[in-house]
């Protein structure tokens, strides 16, 4: 849960300075942006996909007690 919370707010923060970079003409800036913009959908995604196998875990061993 943690690393989606903290994709998402590495996607705002990135289309934050995105829009800042295009606002001021900084090229630099806009650029980091998208890097960040895609960092956090790294992160986001990898934070589904631990909770998707936990999930699945948790699944996997409530049939084994029966």
């Amino acid at each position: 849960m943690a690393d989606k919370a903290k994709g998402k707010m590495e996607q705002a923060k990135g289309k934050a300075k995105e829009v800042a970079g295009k606002v001021t003409g900084n090229e630099r800036m806009q650029a980091e942006g998208k890097t960040d913009q895609v960092k956090g959908k790294t992160r986001e995604a990898a934070g589904k996909a631990e909770e998707q196998a936990k999930g699945i875990k948790d699944s996997l061993r409530g049939r084994q007690k029966h």
